[in-house]
């Protein structure tokens, strides 16, 4: 087994279990989400946590699928491809990233 897909095992099963949290707690796991926590209480009732929870969910299903598929094939056909994993993992993080938190919780605007 090479550093490669080691590393990229080990993100996997950290985004499955994050998953897992987001899944059993549903909507109260919206308070997980980074900024909406620091929104006030009373904004906060204007989002439909579940949705948010839920996108959150297949977001950490869809980053584990790749990182486990970087480990796979890191360790069968070539340790690069864990790099590889991992900028595909980079772009699609950075995409979702945003600075203003109303840009970023509009679309579960009730």
């Amino acid at each position: 087994m090479n550093i490669g897909s080691l590393i990229c095992g080990i993100f996997s099963l950290f985004f499955l279990l994050l998953a897992l949290l987001f899944t059993v707690l549903r909507g109260k796991a919206a308070m997980l989400v980074s900024g909406f926590n620091t929104l006030p209480k009373d904004k906060r009732s204007q989002y439909d946590q579940e949705k948010m929870a839920a996108d959150q969910r297949n977001t950490f299903l869809l980053w584990a699928a790749i990182q486990g598929a970087g480990a796979l094939l890191a360790h069968f056909i070539s340790p690069f491809l864990a790099a590889a994993a991992f900028v595909a993992w980079l772009i699609l993080f950075f995409r979702d990233v945003h600075w203003d938190a109303e840009k970023a919780f509009s679309k579960y605007k009730k």
